[in-house]
């Protein structure tokens, strides 16, 4: 989602509430979301990555699917296909991550506050440098719009 964001307004020079009022529900953009956030992928991938035992691959699909599970929960109005390809069907959960109508102040306050604290616990675990910058690179996309705007929707065109 963040590089069809930044290449959206940034290259192409759509306007952020445009992005998030118009592209962001469009059907070619829903598709990207659907395959993205798919239990099924991301659990697919899972199981090969533990069925021929790639440490790095189980990673990354074990937070793939960690993420679809949080957009499952977190995702009101924008909710997801997550259960794509073999169904369509969308849950609106009650609590958004961002949309104020929908608890999203209050869930702001709690993503931002774990993700820089779990950041910090991460730099300070780690001992190389090159470890701590990549996880800073990492944080980056969520830490930086916030510091910048002072707002947690900054994202969404609603900073």
């Amino acid at each position: 989602m963040f590089a069809m964001v930044l290449w959206a307004t940034r290259v192409v020079g759509v306007p952020e509430h445009e992005v998030f009022s118009t592209l962001f529900f469009s059907e070619t953009w829903q598709s990207v979301f659907a395959i993205d956030h798919s239990f099924f992928f991301w659990g697919g991938l899972l199981g090969l990555a533990v069925w021929r035992r790639q440490i790095i691959l189980r990673a990354f699909a074990g937070a793939g699917l960690l993420h679809a599970l949080a957009d499952f929960l977190t995702h009101h109005d924008d909710a997801r296909r997550q259960f794509w390809p073999v169904s369509d069907w969308v849950f609106q959960s009650p609590v958004s991550y961002w949309d104020s109508r929908f608890y999203g102040d209050i869930f702001g306050v709690f993503e931002a506050t774990l993700a820089v604290t779990l950041t910090a616990l991460l730099c300070a675990r780690l001992r190389q440098w090159w470890e701590r910058a990549l996880v800073l690179v990492v944080a980056g996309p969520m830490v930086i719009p916030i510091l910048l705007t002072g707002s947690l929707h900054s994202l969404h065109g609603m900073g």
